[in-house]
């Protein structure tokens, strides 16, 4: 279950740099980002 939420973490992470440049995407790009570090400190979390 970590690995999946790193690989989710990871993905959404790139989808997040990569819609940082397309203009048109609006606050989609931060709501990924948001995701992404949640998943990454649920994984942290789960593995204490």
């Amino acid at each position: 279950m970590r690995g999946l939420l790193y690989i989710i973490a990871v993905i959404l992470v790139i989808g997040w740099v990569f819609g940082f440049f397309y203009a048109g995407s609006g606050n989609l790009i931060h709501i990924l980002l948001v995701i992404a570090i949640i998943a990454l400190l649920l994984g942290v979390i789960r593995r204490a």
